[in-house]
């Protein structure tokens, strides 16, 4: 007979939604729902365990997506990281677009996870 193996119960973290915005100047509309930052702008997102940092940041409410742009630098505690000139981010969607300045590309860096070797089976 088999052995079935029971699954650990999910652990799920609680989020708390909160985003730090750091820059030289924030505006906020609330006619159209639009939150800019503008110059030396840092998010911090400890939920997602990111840091951006860009020239302008612009958070769309309404449509629920971020438009970084200027020098975007996105990094994440993983060690996964993108840059490129404009990002847009697609909250509910948890997607984005970079696009990159003209004449240049987005670099990425992923961080590929080396699989786990049984170490009773040797080559």
């Amino acid at each position: 007979m088999f052995n079935q193996a029971i699954a650990a119960p999910a652990v799920v973290t609680p989020t708390s939604g909160l985003v730090t915005i750091e820059s030289d100047l924030q505006k906020a509309d609330n006619s159209t729902g639009i939150v800019t930052a503008t110059g030396n702008v840092r998010i911090v997102y400890p939920d997602q365990r990111v840091v951006a940092t860009a020239r302008q940041a612009q958070y769309f409410s309404r449509e629920g997506r971020v438009v970084l742009s200027g020098d975007v630098d996105v990094i994440q505690e993983t060690g996964h990281s993108i840059r490129a000139e404009r990002l847009i981010y697609l909250v509910e969607r948890e997607r984005i677009v970079a696009e990159p300045a003209p004449g240049e590309q987005v670099i990425t860096h992923y961080r590929l996870n080396a699989p786990v070797q049984n170490p009773g089976l040797q080559p």
